[in-house]
């Protein structure tokens, strides 16, 4: 089982992307998290260019979702909204057909921000995401500075994110 995992952070440092390869580890033996690393190098959403050629990239975005079984995000809150980047990657899938139905977890690496994780619930399902509540985990990361090893390491952060990868594959396997 691949899961796609897209930070919405572009930092080199960040929490989002940290907790995300952590998650990579802590992954169901069967389940491979696979990072997307092409966020920063999107172009700004235009429709104009969403036609039936789309650019590569946009179209290499797209494979990757439709090989997928699942997605799993992780996102900074920034001025109490979702990451731009992140909405950038998101409006270049609404008119996908890979998109749609696509079971989708998040990991929210601050309980203080409840603002974007509550922007990106309502941007999915409004995206017709399958957004599974019970594989969706919020970890205190804020000021931390664990990297990956740091998150797997400490089992009040490995314990949930364990928990929530559990309930994500048991989700996926038991809808296909």
């Amino acid at each position: 089982m691949q899961i796609l995992a897209i930070s919405g952070s572009l930092r080199a440092q960040s929490s989002n992307t940290a907790a995300l390869e952590a998650a990579a580890r802590l992954a169901p033996r069967e389940m491979q998290v696979v990072r997307y690393r092409d966020l920063a190098n999107l172009p700004h959403f235009n429709p104009d260019l969403d036609g039936d050629e789309p650019p590569a990239i946009i179209q290499s975005l797209r494979n990757q979702v439709m090989i997928s079984q699942g997605i799993l995000i992780s996102s900074p809150e920034y001025a109490r909204g979702v990451a731009g980047a992140l909405k950038n990657a998101l409006d270049w899938l609404v008119s996908s057909l890979e998109f749609p139905g696509k079971p989708v977890a998040l990991i929210n690496a601050s309980p203080r921000a409840s603002d974007a994780d509550a922007q990106l619930r309502l941007i999915l399902t409004t995206m017709s995401a399958s957004l599974v509540q019970e594989a969706c985990v919020t970890l205190p990361l804020l000021g931390r500075g664990l990297d990956a090893e740091g998150i797997v390491a400490d089992p009040e952060l490995s314990g949930p994110l364990s928990a929530a990868l559990a309930k994500f594959f048991d989700y996926i396997v038991a809808s296909t």
